[in-house]
């Protein structure tokens, strides 16, 4: 198993109480070694090129990000304060994902302990997303002709919005978004297929949705690989989640995407997505779960 990591994730400065847990990569990852893994299962990325933003971001968004130049109101929106150590753990997030999918597509499987940015716009970052590194893996290999069709199936309790906006032009780009229909964001965006669910929904009918989700998409489209948000948000205790699912709903959530895709030999890597309890230990155990399924697969 091929896990993707740096430091960094876990590096950013950020205010007092602000509501990202940006020590939840860190203390994740001595969890999951916790699991039996070694350092062989972890590899450091390397830099996304502004060539590979450039894929699905506009060319003066890019520019403004990296020089330092954006408006008060574009870093506002984003979420985060703008640093260099910012810059340099969002290249190397968005990096993992393209070089975690490459690694995919060769091995059968890995996964970037970051990633799943998709509130990202192609203008503009949103919601703790600055660049949209899925939507960015994917395009990258198509472009790089190591793909024809590729799945992004986001199981975030949030819309992938901004992937769903980026993605609306590339018809080998599959999206897929299975989210809370009350949460955010409150202008929702036209993914290739939406399955909104109501607030409250509890394991039987989120993991029936899920089942005939996946199954559908794979028929019809076929894909080459499939990118998969494994946003830990959608547990019951989540602080900005809204559905009612227990820690075994989301075990046997990611247990199901990683033996479909195992029994039908798809190439599957796997992104963090969103988790906020104020709870880090209990936090963590959500994002554990990935892993657990992975292992005992």
């Amino acid at each position: 198993m091929q896990l993707y990591y740096h430091p960094l994730y876990s590096a950013l400065t950020l205010p007092e109480r602000h509501r990202f847990p940006i020590q939840k990569y860190q203390k994740l990852k001595a969890e999951i070694e916790g699991l039996g893994l070694t350092p062989n299962n972890f590899t450091s990325p390397i830099k996304a090129t502004p060539a590979q933003l450039s894929l699905c971001h506009n060319q003066t968004y890019i520019n403004n990000f990296l020089n330092g130049t954006l408006s008060n109101k574009a870093i506002k929106k984003m979420g985060f304060p703008y640093s260099n150590e910012l810059v340099e753990r969002t290249l190397l997030s968005v990096g993992a994902s393209i070089q975690s999918s490459e690694h995919a597509l060769k091995h059968g499987f890995s996964a970037n302990l970051s990633g799943g940015y998709h509130h990202a716009y192609s203008d503009y970052g949103s919601g703790f997303c600055i660049f949209n590194d899925l939507a960015i893996a994917a395009a990258h290999l198509i472009n790089t002709e190591q793909a024809d069709t590729v799945l992004i199936f986001d199981c975030d309790v949030h819309q992938g919005d901004g992937t769903a906006q980026i993605t609306q032009n590339h018809n080998q780009i599959i999206t897929c978004s299975i989210h809370c229909e009350q949460n955010f964001p409150l202008n929702k965006q036209e993914s290739t297929y939406d399955f909104a669910l109501p607030a409250k929904t509890a394991d039987d009918e989120y993991l029936a949705t899920l089942k005939q989700a996946l199954d559908f998409c794979v028929r019809i489209h076929n894909p080459d690989i499939i990118l998969y948000n494994a946003g830990a948000d959608i547990y019951t205790k989540d602080e900005l989640g809204l559905f009612n699912i227990s820690l075994n709903g989301v075990y046997e959530r990611d247990l199901f995407v990683l033996n479909f895709c195992k029994q039908h030999q798809i190439p599957l890597m796997c992104a963090l997505g969103g988790g906020y309890q104020r709870n880090l230990s209990s936090l963590i155990n959500v994002h554990k779960q990935l892993f657990k399924a992975a292992i005992d697969l």
